[in-house]
């Protein structure tokens, strides 16, 4: 008997016992929060906004997690339809990506390590949407469909959610069905051919037993790349997205959501190109310009805002992604028992311009991936507040991907990746047509029980101890066949050099009890303390990108696994509403600290850039949050959310050293002290020995970060409806921040600042139509910079949105 249509039988036969009790699906948001809710804690600057966070309804103000709420309404005005936007209002969340596969979703700095992915290890930052795990962060790019709320909780959240997330999550709630007919249309418009439909449908099938929603999302978008030599505009967006649910009431005391969605990508995209060129310590022949004006090549401009490129390999990023899922709820008085049981898959058909250039280096770069993932989630909470409330689960969760990796060299390659002085010399030849052809599976399985307790000692004063047992098991191959330009295995050690031959099959284990404590107190109904301790780990994980070469070009069998990272969280929260609850001022204070911390680095052979993970000794990251909204009348609201953080590696003596190193043979002095350390027998890398870069910044983490903005009304009516003429503003702000593993004065990003302005006229319940500028003032900013293969000292780069405008009309029917 499966566990669902067990939950059913004995639901029909306690609703007999007790027929007045109802469920939902979901505790829902309060009306106000729903229609005007706003940005951030309680953005629209008072009141209550009801989340689920604790798998149990709750007032924000009352949880003592440091998190934001943003509402269906604040997304569709402020244009955040996806992860990538959201940032722009969240500054403690960071997004990367260089394509869907290649994505990094982290908060407060930490979740994944920046570069490269790797599918052998796991997100610190966990994404679930209607309470199931997505278990790639590539599902992270989708359009938001149909969206009630998305909530963003910081810090570990282990004992409350069925995967482990050390870092955080990001809580995404769509709308469910309604047994009142009701139906919502959004049309969007803008410069770069943009346009964007959603559309939703809801009510019942059955009279108050059965209802329907049915929900779908398109968004289209010229490229704002132009590639000179293919003659076509890059980095593009093309996206569907459908998602229906149908609601149960089974019994009284039973509901069961079935859901059913499906997100096809298919984007002319994604190019990183010339942003700078900068010195190496490489003989001159062997650094960008020298080998450039070798080919008689130079790109389309120097200038990497004049948005131009030439590379020479067809861009795809196309991804299907969809699943289904069964969330059963049924209320047996005292709790309520929650199954949530879900198959998702992710499909994944690349293709990668991996020389960033318009020369034949690498002609072919291309992964295909295909996952597949199946959750079960089963808990009990405690209903009401009473003298012990409890969440208490068991989870499971199984994954397998199989990838199809191949890279080609091109006729360029033996010229920008061969020593000149090598047995072949640069012999277009010795490269041309090396082919590696990749084989890799992947199978992950976990297993977990948790559970949080909160002890409310007294009226004000509550204590809430969890804790969480964890199995994992990761199981892997890799085989990497490589042929010359004639088809043979035979190669000689400059090939090898380039793109050697590999097969290892991995495996990893480990048991962990991981917990956290968290003391609240009520100073009084506007104002709550909170002290939190956790203890959490995140898995161990494989390599399954390659592995690094020893000095006869055979991979270094010893970096096959990963440990586990451990982790220990301390955060001190308050929370205040004042001023007849027009204000809210939330602050929250953390120190994380990381043992044996899970980086990316990069294989310093010649051979392509490819990322493969270690361990990297100790980081920490600590800081000051403060999420604040005013609401000085009842027209005007004003918002302000800032995150000062300071991540860094405590301990990393063999890191990977930064690109101006290349080549070198001394060892690099900075500040009057050597940052080396001497190369130990088999260690990768080029003739310069690894670097100490304990006490740099961790990458991609902005030490300063804001958002903030208002909006002003006037009431009015047009065309005999009732609603408010509007006025919004939306800034943010993100200070310097390194786009490199080891910092690099070559990949520092420097700070930028945002503008989005909205105005328009809105009958909340009924139609919203606006008009949109977003980067107002055009800056000029990158999103990410990266190394170029071989370490010739190009840096290309992915610059941020030029200025947008359009704009928005929606209407609820």
């Amino acid at each position: 008997m499966s566990l669902t249509l067990a939950l059913i039988l004995a639901a029909q036969t306690a609703a007999a016992a007790n027929p007045q009790v109802d469920v939902t699906a979901e505790p829902q948001t309060n009306q106000t929060a729903r229609d005007e809710g706003r940005l951030g804690t309680a953005q629209q600057g008072g009141g209550d906004v009801v989340v689920t966070a604790r798998r149990r309804a709750e007032t924000i103000q009352s949880v003592p997690i440091a998190m934001s709420v943003i509402g269906g309404t604040a997304l569709a005005e402020t244009g955040t339809y996806n992860v990538n936007r959201l940032t722009q209002i969240q500054p403690t969340l960071q997004f990367y990506s260089t394509n869907p596969r290649n994505s990094a979703a982290n908060i407060r700095g930490l979740g994944a390590p920046f570069g490269l992915t790797n599918d052998g290890i796991e997100q610190g930052v966990g994404i679930y949407v209607d309470q199931v795990y997505y278990s790639r962060i590539a599902s992270a790019t989708f359009d938001f469909t149909d969206t009630e709320r998305i909530e963003v909780l910081r810090g570990p959240q282990g004992t409350l959610y069925g995967k482990n997330t050390t870092a955080g999550a990001i809580n995404i709630i769509t709308r469910p069905p309604s047994f009142t007919p009701e139906a919502r249309v959004e049309l969007s418009a803008g410069n770069y051919n943009f346009f964007q439909g959603k559309a939703s449908v809801s009510g019942p099938l059955v009279d108050d037993k059965v209802a329907v929603r049915l929900s779908t999302s398109i968004t289209t978008r010229r490229g704002t790349i132009y590639n000179t030599r293919q003659q076509e505009w890059q980095n593009s967006q093309d996206n569907l997205s459908l998602r229906s649910q149908f609601l149960w009431h089974a019994t009284p005391t039973l509901d069961l959501t079935l859901s059913g969605d499906y997100a096809r990508q298919n984007p002319n995209c994604c190019v990183q190109y010339y942003a700078r060129v900068g010195a190496t310590q490489r003989p001159l022949n062997r650094q960008y310009a020298a080998l450039a004006a070798a080919q008689g090549y130079s790109v389309p401009s120097t200038n990497a805002f004049d948005r131009l490129t030439d590379v020479d390999t067809d861009l795809r990023a196309k991804q299907e992604l969809g699943g289904l899922s069964l969330v059963a709820n049924w209320d047996v008085g005292e709790a309520t028992l929650t199954s949530v049981s879900a198959w998702r898959f992710w499909h994944w058909d690349p293709s990668n311009d991996r020389d960033f250039i318009g020369l034949p280096i690498t002609t072919v770069s291309a992964n295909p991936s295909q996952q597949s993932q199946v959750t079960q989630e089963l808990r009990i909470a405690s209903n009401g507040k009473r003298k012990l409330d409890y969440v208490l689960g068991a989870f499971y969760f199984w994954q397998s991907i199989d990838t199809q990796g191949l890279q080609v060299q091109g006729p360029a390659a033996s010229a920008f990746l061969l020593n000149p002085t090598s047995a072949a010399g640069r012999n277009p030849a010795t490269l041309n047509g090396l082919t590696s052809r990749n084989t890799i599976g992947f199978t992950n399985t976990s297993a977990a029980l948790f559970g949080k307790l909160t002890w409310h000692v007294d009226d004000r004063l509550s204590v809430s101890p969890g804790l969480r047992l964890n199995y994992d098991r990761k199981d892997g191959s890799y085989l990497s066949v490589v042929t010359n330009g004639a088809g043979s295995t035979s190669l000689t050690s400059d090939q090898r050099g380039v793109l050697a031959p590999q097969n290892y099959t991995p495996s990893f284990t480990n048991w962990n009890l991981s917990g956290d404590l968290t003391v609240a107190y009520e100073f009084n109904p506007n104002v709550h303390y909170y002290a939190t301790y956790a203890r959490s780990y995140k898995s161990g994980g494989i390599n399954l990108s390659g592995l690094p070469l020893d000095a006869q070009n055979n991979p270094i069998l010893a970096t096959q696994t990963v440990k586990p990272e451990k982790v220990n969280h301390f955060e001190l929260g308050l929370k205040t509403q004042f001023a007849d609850r027009r204000a809210t001022v939330n602050i929250a204070g953390f120190w994380t600290e990381i043992g044996d911390y899970q980086a990316t680095v990069n294989n310093l052979q010649v051979n392509v850039l490819r990322g493969y993970l270690a361990n990297a000794g100790r980081v920490r990251t600590r800081g000051i949050e403060i999420d604040s909204a005013f609401r000085p009348t009842e027209r005007f609201n004003i918002y302000a959310n800032g995150a000062f953080t300071d991540a860094r590696y405590t301990r990393f003596t063999n890191a990977p050293c930064p690109p101006e190193l290349s080549g070198g043979t001394a060892l690099p002095v900075v500040n009057g002290q050597i940052v080396g350390t001497p190369a130990a027998a088999g260690t990768p890398g080029a003739s310069l020995p690894y670097c100490n870069i304990s006490g740099q910044w961790l990458p991609g983490v902005s030490r300063w970060a804001f958002s903030y903005g208002a909006e002003y009304d006037l009431p009015a009516t047009v065309a005999g409806t009732e609603g408010q003429f509007y006025l919004g503003y939306d800034g943010s702000y993100r200070s310097k921040f390194s786009s490199n593993p080891s910092r690099s004065t070559y990949t520092d990003i420097n700070g930028y600042s945002l503008s989005n302005v909205r105005a328009g006229f809105k009958a909340p319940g009924s139609w919203n139509a606006f008009v949109w500028v977003r980067n107002l003032f055009d800056h000029d900013y990158y999103e990410l910079l990266a190394t170029q293969s071989g370490s010739t000292g190009l840096i290309v780069g992915q610059p941020g949105d030029p200025r947008t405008y359009g704009f928005t009309i929606s209407k609820s029917f």
